[in-house]
């Protein structure tokens, strides 16, 4: 290079070089912002569409179907609990039955011993028997007493003869004293043979009198009854009745049939009357106490249908029941400690009624249940038509047991037996109906039947 050109490239100035564009730098933010509102407000609209037609289809939903209903968990079977209680106290001597067993009404479960019992019934059984035959002579003495009177009139008649035969004989010597027909000494004596006579006779009247109150006080005795209405007849017979039971009472029934749960007697054990021994619970025979909150209730009515689930079937098993009647009052109410809300630590706590919830029989029998099985219960509410608390009792009795019938039976049979065996008139019972009545009976109405023998005569009414 020639030297006045390298001059000359010096002398020119140097053009400035363009930057260089950085390699993550956005494109215009005019061309890509209405794109991306768009999309995201499309979205929105849609979501909020969506949210939208979720509550128009629950609130159609909740109007047609679950404003028809009112359902709760809180919900539970319930059942009789039968306790097995002495009526006497004795020693347990045998036990029939165990917890889960079945049994049937009228089945021996407990046995006390009996001794103290039979040795009370044959105390009874004499003191009757003394008291039919004291009151038969009560009768007796009626007669005997009016044969009394009639042998007191008997005196009084003849004393009153004496009386007068003696006054005549006064008169007759009375004028014969002055003639000296008749001595001083005579006329005397006769004259004291009428007071003699006239006191006779006021003995003879006195011990008439007394002979006729006698009969009148053993009259009253025995006026307008017979010897088995007599009150002593009766007293007594009342303690054979009662001791008899009382023994007829060691033996503890089942009174209705069902399971045996609870046991707590034990062999030897000395119980004394109306100690819990175990519990009888009647399975066929439950229901569902429904707690429902205080909100729940202003629909529903008794009768309204119920469908139920027990949480031992789960959902494949579903019982069908209806409402029989509303609790008077809450859980809080009836509590052993309730709540005392007056003070200044008060929390409201919503409250719950029990409603009760009878169920259909053949489901139970085809699922049993148990008592304090959890269930769920959901009420058809839409005929709100019936009554939330009950008019009257659906039946007089709500639950009864003849268990107790034979005793009561068996008791007035052996009274009729000791009355009639002392009373003159044997009563004969067939064997088979005195073992159908009781184990005991049999016993003392042979014992009854022997006192027959060599009776007094039959009483004079």
């Amino acid at each position: 290079m020639k030297p006045d050109d390298a001059e000359r490239l010096s002398e020119q100035p140097l053009a400035a070089a363009p930057a260089p564009a950085p390699a993550s730098a956005a494109p215009p933010p005019a061309a890509t912002a209405p794109a991306g509102n768009g999309r995201r407000r499309t979205a929105l609209l849609g979501l909020a569409g969506v949210v939208l037609l979720g509550l128009i289809a629950y609130g159609i939903y909740w109007a047609l179907v679950l404003n028809h209903f009112e359902s709760t968990d809180n919900a539970y079977v319930q059942g009789n609990v039968v306790q097995l209680t002495p009526q006497v106290a004795g020693t347990v001597i045998a036990i029939s039955a165990d917890d889960t067993d079945f049994v049937k009404a009228g089945q021996s479960l407990v046995k006390l011993d009996p001794a103290d019992a039979r040795l009370g019934l044959d105390q009874a059984e004499a003191q009757l028997a003394q008291a039919v035959r004291e009151t038969r002579t009560l009768f007796v003495n009626n007669g005997a007493l009016k044969a009394q009177i009639a042998a007191r009139e008997a005196d009084a008649a003849r004393a009153q003869s004496e009386l007068l035969r003696a006054q005549d004989d006064v008169s007759r010597r009375a004028p014969l004293v002055a003639t000296g027909a008749v001595g001083k000494e005579e006329f005397n004596h006769v004259t004291s043979q009428v007071a003699v006579a006239k006191t006779a006779l006021a003995a003879a009247e006195s011990g008439t009198a007394a002979a006729r109150e006698q009969l009148a006080s053993n009259q009253s005795l025995t006026e307008g009854i017979s010897v088995e209405q007599h009150p002593n007849v009766l007293r007594a017979a009342a303690r054979v009745r009662e001791a008899y039971l009382a023994l007829n009472r060691a033996e503890l029934l089942a009174p209705v049939d069902g399971y045996v749960a609870r046991r707590s007697v034990q062999l030897g054990q000395r119980v004394q009357a109306g100690t819990p021994l175990m519990s009888v619970i009647p399975l066929k025979d439950v229901w569902v106490d429904a707690n429902f909150k205080e909100g729940q209730l202003r629909n529903l009515r008794i009768g309204q249908p119920v469908e139920l689930q027990a949480d031992v079937y789960g959902k494949r098993v579903e019982y069908h029941g209806t409402i029989e009647g509303l609790g008077a009052g809450t859980g809080a109410a009836f509590a052993l400690l309730p709540a005392q809300n007056a003070t200044g630590n008060w929390i409201k706590v919503v409250q719950r009624v029990p409603v009760r919830i009878g169920l259909d029989p053949k489901e139970v029998a085809e699922h049993p249940l148990r008592v304090g099985l959890s269930m769920d219960a959901k009420v058809d509410v839409t005929k709100t038509g019936g009554r939330m608390l009950a008019d009257a009792s659906q039946s007089p009795t709500h639950a009864t047991t003849a268990v107790f019938d034979d005793g009561r039976s068996a008791a007035e049979a052996d009274v009729q037996r000791i009355i009639a065996a002392n009373s003159g008139r044997v009563a004969q019972v067939p064997v088979a109906q005195r073992q159908a009545a009781s184990p005991q009976t049999a016993v003392h109405a042979d014992r009854a039947a022997s006192l027959a023998q060599g009776l007094a005569p039959t009483a004079t009414h």
